[in-house]
């Protein structure tokens, strides 16, 4: 199956290119994904063992 990407938003664009030179908002972005990946992980390690999270 073929994915057609979404047309790019230059407002968000804009927006993030901004928020890129934020500290806090990096941290929270990076907090985001760290957590993120561990929901992950914690979730296909637990499907491989068959037990819960």
């Amino acid at each position: 199956m073929v994915r057609i990407a979404r047309p790019s938003d230059p407002e968000k664009i804009r927006y993030l290119k901004q928020q890129i030179h934020d500290r806090r908002y990096m941290a929270s972005a990076i907090q985001r994904l760290a957590h993120k990946l561990t929901e992950e992980l914690v979730h296909s390690r637990s499907d491989a063992f068959g037990q819960q999270p």
